[in-house]
């Protein structure tokens, strides 16, 4: 079972997540941040993962920030060597007027490009200045490189769900174990 626990604790936060990447979808738990609970059961749903956490934070930058860290880093660790897996996945979802595109390389380099096409300032309780944050905290902490472009859309809460969603099934498929091959999935012979 791949699985990880990561404790991160800070004088601003406390984050505990448990993962198991091959899990059944569930999300337990909460931020207490409620568009951040959407965003992560959604992730854990579409990425076939399972997501279990516990925070206690001081503002709501720094728990997205720490629950982006933690939850990248326990992907990692659930990871391990990354021996054997797809490496590569991608994906465009719809949701309704909304279409996102995702890619992901799980090649232990952190770099990520994340254009959301955003137009308020707000998408229900989290600031779009913290949704990108989550974004790009998650894609240095895996580490992986994680692109995301929302293509087009008119609903900001659309085009983020659709973007989560995408991501979710590229992690899917990404993290999948290829029973072709043996070893990591490069010619240089090391991710």
């Amino acid at each position: 079972m791949r699985s990880a626990t990561v404790i991160r604790k800070t004088s601003e936060t406390e984050i505990e997540i448990l993962l198991n990447i091959d899990g059944d979808g569930s999300f337990t738990g909460g931020t207490g941040i409620k568009f951040l609970d959407h965003m992560l059961t959604l992730l854990a749903h579409h990425s076939m993962s399972q997501i279990s956490i516990k925070a206690s934070w001081d503002l709501k930058h720094h728990v997205v920030e720490d629950v982006a860290i933690a939850l990248g880093q326990a992907i990692g660790k659930a990871l391990g060597t990354r021996d054997s897996i797809r490496r590569f996945g991608f994906a465009v979802i719809p949701m309704d007027e909304s279409l996102a595109e995702a890619s992901i390389d799980l090649v232990n380099r952190s770099y990520s490009t994340i254009q959301l096409q955003l137009r308020g300032e707000v998408v229900e309780d989290m600031l779009v200045e913290d949704i990108n944050h989550f974004f790009t905290s998650l894609a240095s902490s895996i580490p992986a490189v994680i692109h995301i472009h929302v293509r087009y859309g008119l609903n900001d809460h659309h085009k983020v769900e659709a973007a989560t969603k995408a991501l979710a099934i590229a992690l899917r498929h990404a993290c999948e174990i290829d029973p072709n091959r043996r070893g990591v999935s490069s010619s240089k012979g090391m991710i």
